[in-house]
């Protein structure tokens, strides 16, 4: 065997040991994410996932222990995978202020009050008006009215109430979920956070922003 090829092995052998995982994502959102994240705010909330332009390389830089010493080979993995899919999702995300209503604000669609479940309220926020609702299923049917002249289009993340750019949202389907107007389009940051609870909620599809047609909407009130 020449030279090149036993090189080449060696650098095939030596880059899969860091190459990114296989696992299903319901093992990664039910187990790998979670314990991920425990190691991370316990012992290595020094990282900055950032600093690194790729899955294998942070991971190599976890195992040799540079900079989050004592993990084993399970431990590093989880963490790995908890950095780089879910810690730098969310940094890229553009922090806005928390979604507020009065006690005279009301849903256009329904006419509901908003301030009676403030957690559900949404905004779509126009060149020249802002306008509130009590769930992102009658954001998107004002939406399908009104898509001009938008600015931002603002829901609440299910788990922190964070708000966040529902253009950029996942949405999970179909849960045991329901908001004030009952079925509802359940928002989050990330895909992880979607796929927990699509897991934990019986739930039957996660969709991105651009994939919600009027059909889809509509259909949650049947």
């Amino acid at each position: 065997m020449s030279y090149f090829k036993i090189f080449l092995l060696l650098f095939i052998f030596s880059t899969s040991l860091f190459s990114y995982p296989n696992y299903s994502q319901a093992v990664k959102a039910k187990k790998l994410y979670p314990m991920g994240e425990k190691i991370y705010k316990r012992k290595c909330s020094q990282i900055e996932v950032n600093l690194y332009k790729s899955y294998e390389q942070l991971h190599q830089a976890i195992l040799s222990k540079k900079i989050c010493p004592t993990l084993n080979k399970k431990y590093a993995e989880a963490l790995s995978l908890y950095l780089w899919d879910v810690k730098r999702a969310s940094k890229k995300h553009k922090h806005y202020k928390k979604l507020t209503v009065t006690k005279d604000d009301k849903c256009p669609v329904c006419g509901m009050f908003l301030y009676k479940y403030p957690r559900w309220a949404t905004r779509i926020e126009y060149k020249d008006k802002n306008v509130s609702f009590d769930g992102v299923k009658d954001l998107m049917k004002y939406y399908f009215e009104h898509p001009k002249n938008i600015k931002d289009i603002l829901v609440q993340e299910y788990y922190t109430q964070e708000t966040i750019d529902g253009t950029k949202a996942y949405y999970v389907l179909g849960s045991d979920v329901y908001g004030p107007m009952g079925k509802e389009l359940i928002a989050f940051k990330d895909k992880a956070s979607a796929e927990r609870f699509y897991l934990d909620h019986k739930a039957k599809k996660i969709l991105k922003f651009d994939e919600i047609t009027p059909e889809i909407v509509y259909k949650l009130d049947e």
